[in-house]
């Protein structure tokens, strides 16, 4: 009897080594999923719409209207595009992003900007914004420095900003609303002066509201190029009664970002050449 108690006693001690061993090598794999932070992106990869999905979600595709002309809009993201197939299937405007902060310039923007131009596109440049590394006037003469400029050739847009959600950190970049409101008021100033010419502002209402306090002092004077994946544009930034772009997929053919210009071919050459 006593060999009969030892055996079991030491299966019980096996059992609970076994047991707290096996709890034990658990504990990394459970604490560094919950502290493990978001990924960062490396600066510079920022494209038009990234955060629209994770903050406004997805919904259904816009119904075709004649009266609007099909565009898209392109980054280091998409790399070499094929400007024909995209000329093929009814595109005829594009942008495509030039630079981001003062940091970085998109190393595909001549394949891209030149490209659509040379199919036939009307073309324009955009830039990144990211308030919080300098001021919107130093950002704007880098991106008129560097592709973001307009020519009166009617063929050229006039440069959009893309000021949306913040992928490196806080999405309204440390900023309060009336400072974001400074910040994006210096940028267009600047840009026009530099270019004689009102830059098209790309946002999304959500961010709208929560950054800018829905602002709607830039409405008179700057065309508005709205963000949403869904069915219709929805609600519109504070003053602007009308959109004069709109971003309504990052899913479509050829490369995933696509637009519509709220008029006709004829009324695109027209804000072309800011008549």
């Amino acid at each position: 009897m006593p060999e009969r108690r030892s055996g079991l006693t030491g299966l019980r001690t096996f059992t609970a080594v076994v047991a707290a061993l096996l709890a034990v090598l658990s504990l990394p794999h459970t604490a560094g999923a919950a502290e493990s932070p978001p990924a960062v992106p490396p600066r510079g990869s920022a494209h038009m719409g990234m955060g629209v999905v994770a903050h406004d979600g997805r919904g259904g595709l816009p119904a075709e209207r004649a009266a609007q002309t099909e565009g898209v809009d392109v980054s280091s993201h998409q790399g070499n595009v094929a400007w024909p197939t995209l000329w093929n299937s009814g595109v005829r405007w594009a942008y495509a992003k030039a630079s981001e902060g003062t940091y970085y310039t998109n190393p595909y923007f001549s394949q891209q900007y030149g490209g659509s131009y040379g199919v036939g596109m009307i073309r324009g440049a955009y830039h990144f914004a990211t308030p919080d590394t300098s001021s919107g006037a130093t950002q704007a003469n880098y991106f008129v420095d560097h592709g973001g400029g307009w020519a009166a050739d009617g063929r050229t847009l006039p440069g959009a900003l893309d000021i949306e959600w913040n992928p490196y950190g806080d999405a309204c970049y440390g900023k309060s609303p009336s400072a974001m409101v400074t910040w994006i008021r210096d940028f267009l100033n600047q840009y026009r002066a530099r270019t004689g010419r009102d830059a098209v502002l790309y946002t999304a209402t959500s961010w709208w509201k929560q950054c800018t306090g829905n602002y709607a002092g830039f409405a008179a004077a700057t065309p508005l190029w709205i963000a949403r994946y869904a069915s219709s544009v929805g609600e519109l930034p504070a003053g602007w009664g009308y959109y004069t772009m709109w971003q309504y997929t990052s899913t479509g053919p050829t490369v995933g970002d696509h637009d519509r210009f709220n008029g006709t071919l004829d009324q695109l050459r027209r804000l072309a050449l800011g008549s």
